[in-house]
């Protein structure tokens, strides 16, 4: 029997939601991811003051003149059930990054490395500060 238009469409969903804009996305995260989005995203905004926040995969992405970096909080699923906890704190062009303490992690990624953070008290803002200046310096070679 085959599948009607729905269903086929239904089947081939990845994503548990679709924003129509950022406000949509902050109110569907729940208040603990919440609060780590936040106190992310300031940290962003005060490495790169000019960079543009969009939605890309239903999470917010951070660029100047590419992507740099993103926040995927684990509520907004990528397939059928949750991978992990909190929040992915991800760089899109991670692998160029000096990480010398390797405090992101790649799995088994090429070029996307992240750091996923469950609490406000596991933001090591120095670390991340230094590798959104790293990621902005790299970013200007893309003028």
């Amino acid at each position: 029997m085959l599948a009607s238009d729905g269903e086929l469409e239904r089947s081939k969903k990845v994503q548990n939601v679709k924003f129509k804009n950022i406000d949509d996305f902050f109110e569907f995260v729940p208040q603990d991811e919440l609060e780590i989005v936040h106190l992310l995203r300031n940290i962003i905004f005060e490495c790169l003051p000019n960079a543009k926040e969009h939605l890309a995969f239903n999470v917010p992405h951070y660029k100047v003149h590419r992507n740099i970096c993103f926040l995927w909080p684990a509520s907004v699923l990528w397939g059928k059930k949750k991978t992990y906890e909190g929040v992915r704190f991800g760089f899109a062009k991670g692998y160029l990054l000096t990480d010398e303490t390797s405090f992101l992690d790649h799995g088994t990624r090429k070029q996307v490395f992240w750091k996923d953070i469950q609490s406000p008290t596991e933001i090591d803002i120095e670390v991340i500060k230094s590798l959104l200046y790293e990621a902005a310096l790299l970013d200007k070679e893309y003028k």
